[in-house]
């Protein structure tokens, strides 16, 4: 043993209405696609900027690259994804904040322009304050917002258990492969998530793939057998 040791992890309490809120999210995930009512997960993520003070020491052979540890700080920026695990499809805005109003642009973009022919879109989201019905109402008139929620269907994950949240997996893709190393600005950035989302979607059999990793294991799900 080593009693000094510990790991963050999440301890949800579960009773009916997690159970109930896993079902809905998990029966979601199992049907087949629908192009008229696509099934899309969001989330978001934060990113804290910071510039390099230094430049880095190139790598050579026998000796990996060298990165000053002093930086500096430059604020924050927010990434928004949403993701279409069937269709192996996932788009990622940068925005400097993640206010009700930020969510509810969000929401308008999904059924204006990414899905403009589509009867509704069933979004799969966490508990987080903005998640609600009522951010659009105070985004927009009453008659926009209503013209938007008509067009949406909101699948919430059970409370502390966000991972259920397919949009996680595609943070988790992002932040191994672009998000690791220091940037400095929101052009940087967005120029790093545009590269990466551009080239997921481009090879939508991998990305499908590792999309729908969740769904093969949720016949098995542990919790309550």
């Amino acid at each position: 043993m080593k009693p000094w040791r510990y790991e963050h992890w999440c301890l949800p309490a579960v009773g009916g209405e997690f159970v109930a809120a896993m079902e809905d999210v998990l029966e979601l995930y199992a049907e087949p696609y629908d192009p008229l009512c696509p099934t899309v997960c969001f989330d978001e993520k934060p990113v804290v900027l910071h510039a390099e003070v230094r430049p880095h020491v190139p790598a050579s052979a026998g000796q990996p690259e060298r990165i000053d540890c002093e930086y500096q700080r430059r604020g924050s920026a927010n990434l928004f994804f949403l993701v279409e695990p069937l269709r192996g499809w996932r788009q990622v805005h940068v925005t400097a904040q993640r206010t009700k109003q930020d969510y509810a642009e969000q929401m308008r973009w999904l059924v204006d322009v990414a899905y403009p022919s589509a009867e509704y879109v069933r979004v799969v989201q966490d508990n987080l304050n903005t998640h609600t019905p009522g951010a659009l109402y105070e985004a927009f008139p009453a008659s926009e917002a209503c013209r938007i929620l008509r067009r949406l269907e909101f699948h919430y994950t059970p409370k502390h258990a966000s991972w259920l949240n397919m949009a996680e997996i595609e943070i988790g893709v992002f932040q191994r492969s672009c998000l690791q190393r220091r940037i400095a600005d929101e052009q940087q950035l967005r120029q790093q998530v545009t590269a990466l989302q551009e080239e997921r979607n481009a090879n939508t059999k991998e990305s499908h793939r590792s999309l729908n990793h969740l769904c093969t294991e949720s016949d098995d799900f542990p919790l309550y057998a």
